[in-house]
């Protein structure tokens, strides 16, 4: 039986996309919104979700975080880190002169914002629900176009008119495979974890001394509201290493009894391109 791989749909999205770099044989089911996502799996009708949790241009994905310390019991099992390369679709043959609307989410129009300045200066850009949304918008529209991922012209025969419209080569999405365990020791791993804090003075400091002490990298940190009172903060960490190695382990204890509501999002493989 393959494996259910639920993800952010419709088909035609770049979490379409990197559901297919990770599991190219799954059989992938597309859901609404990131928490229906992550519902497929706590009620059975998934194996696994992937999810967005950061971009590196704009920064997290708020509604993975939140739902990931407030809600879910689900772990991290896997990561897929994406480049992000936006096209600009539409019908075969048109003229950009003539483009009066621009479909896209708001992100993809943020990040493609010179080229849309420069080239599409007298079209109206609109938000979509998704990528892949727009793309049907804009083949329905007399003078549309989309921005939307490679893949999107393939599944709903938009043609692509202008290849790599992003403003910033760089711009890399991170998503993260949830499931009920997370992944065992491979020797290249890492952690994600969040804690609370007393409101004492040094209290963050005394949490992530034993990361220092150890030598344990820290290769992200931030904080989320507790949704308790303003003032009070969430604080996530990405750790080099896996819960059961010795040395993280003992870190790890360290850091339980100098922190409140310490939850371990779970130890998995470090991303590595194919």
């Amino acid at each position: 039986m393959s494996l259910r791989l639920a993800f952010l749909g419709p088909r035609g999205t770049f979490t379409e996309q990197a559901a297919l770099e990770y599991a190219p044989q799954a059989d992938l089911i597309a859901a609404p919104s990131i928490r229906a996502v992550t519902e497929a799996v706590v009620a059975g009708e998934a194996d696994e979700a992937i999810v967005p949790i950061e971009n590196s241009l704009v920064g997290p994905v708020n509604e993975t975080l939140d739902l990931l310390i407030h809600t879910l019991d689900l772990k991290i099992r896997a990561e897929v880190v994406l480049p992000i390369v936006h096209c600009l679709l539409g019908p075969a043959g048109s003229d950009l002169a003539q483009v009066q609307v621009v479909y896209s989410k708001p992100e993809a129009l943020d990040q493609c914002a010179v080229f849309l300045r420069q080239e599409l200066p007298q079209a109206d850009q609109r938000a979509a629900l998704s990528t892949a949304g727009a793309v049907e918008q804009a083949l329905a529209e007399d003078g549309a176009v989309a921005i939307a991922p490679r893949r999107a012209a393939e599944l709903l025969g938009a043609a692509i008119l202008r290849d790599g419209v992003q403003d910033d080569d760089r711009n890399q999405t991170r998503f993260v495979v949830l499931g009920e365990d997370d992944a065992p020791p491979t020797g290249h791993d890492k952690t994600s974890l969040a804690f609370n804090t007393l409101d004492v003075p040094g209290a963050l400091v005394r949490a992530l001394q034993p990361f220092a002490e150890a030598g344990v990298d820290l290769s992200k940190i931030e904080s989320r509201p507790a949704r308790e009172e303003l003032g009070v903060y969430v604080f996530l960490i990405d750790c080099d290493g896996h819960r059961l190695d010795a040395d993280l382990a003992t870190v790890l204890a360290r850091v339980e009894q100098e922190t409140t509501q310490l939850k371990l999002f779970g130890s998995y493989p470090r991303y590595r391109a194919r």
